[in-house]
């Protein structure tokens, strides 16, 4: 693909975007009014009055472990910590993924040598929106708390909170009412006459129209299929010549291995030397080559 084609490409990329692409989401929730909103329809029960701290594609580095980069992380001013996160291809690992989120959100809040009970005053939500239906029940929101298997009115009370939303949901329950018309727009079903819907579209029209974010994007996205097309040459061109000296089957075979793996390590040292944190290295290196956790992680030992 010549570079104007990659041009193209991307700014198409850029025009196409809608509220489920996760740079335009972090964008939109930039806009403190519109998060805040969108808080209070999913948390209907909390009542959030104001941000004091936001900041979208928060990086969240503990030494020796995976790294996190949350779509939005949030603060407000009652010490609740919220992180909102937009899934939209079902990798069928929902549960564990949720489960380390929670852990990473508490290393943010929790310093060396504080007391736990310290976490107490320190609620925290992840609240995660699906294009799917992960657990199969119909239900437009799922929420999880601890409790005893024993006894389900005894509560855990560690002030965690998991809520997962299934945009494909048809029956909403009275509490479900005010997040409705969003997860219609993430099937691109919006209802412009709703007030929080209309306001989320003219700001995805305001960040499309913003020549700043719109040349950064594209800069982004050059770099990166720069990087993929380098890796791809050089891994098409060291899986042929060991092709050639094992034979055409086998060597077809081996070629195509070589190409696949000399292009992935080729993205990840190109990536790394444009200064592209490890979290999003392995984002894109996952979403490239339709990579496992398992798998992916062999490149990064």
């Amino acid at each position: 693909m010549d570079r104007q084609r990659l041009i193209s490409y991307a700014r198409k990329k850029w025009q196409e975007m809608t509220i489920t692409s996760d740079p335009m989401f972090g964008m939109v929730m930039e806009n403190k009014e519109i998060c805040l909103g969108l808080i209070n329809r999913a948390l209907p029960k909390l009542k959030a009055r104001k941000i004091m701290h936001l900041v979208t594609q928060k990086d969240v580095n503990v030494v020796a472990a995976h790294r996190v980069r949350f779509d939005v992380f949030v603060q407000d001013d009652q010490n609740n910590t919220v992180v909102i996160e937009m899934q939209v291809n079902n990798r069928k690992n929902l549960p564990a993924r949720l489960r380390y989120y929670q852990e990473q959100v508490d290393h943010s809040l929790l310093r060396a040598g504080a007391d736990y009970r310290l976490l107490d005053k320190y609620p925290t939500y992840v609240i995660m929106f699906c294009d799917f239906d992960y657990f199969g029940r119909g239900w437009a929101r799922y929420e999880f708390k601890m409790s005893c298997t024993r006894d389900h009115k005894l509560k855990f009370s560690d002030n965690r909170t998991i809520v997962v939303f299934n945009a494909l949901a048809k029956e909403f329950k009275n509490d479900e009412k005010p997040i409705k018309d969003f997860l219609a727009l993430m099937r691109d079903q919006g209802d412009n006459k709703d007030r929080f819907i209309a306001q989320i579209q003219r700001e995805v029209d305001k960040v499309k129209q913003d020549p700043e974010r719109r040349q950064g994007f594209m800069k982004y996205e050059m770099l990166m299929m720069d990087a993929r097309r380098e890796g791809l040459e050089e891994g098409r061109a060291e899986g042929l010549k060991k092709g050639h000296e094992k034979g055409r089957a086998e060597g077809i075979k081996i070629g195509e291995a070589r190409v696949r793996d000399k292009g992935i390590n080729t993205l990840i040292k190109n990536l790394q030397e444009l200064n592209v944190n490890q979290s999003m290295i392995k984002q894109r290196v996952k979403d490239s080559y339709d990579l496992s956790d398992e798998e992916l992680a062999k490149y990064f030992d």
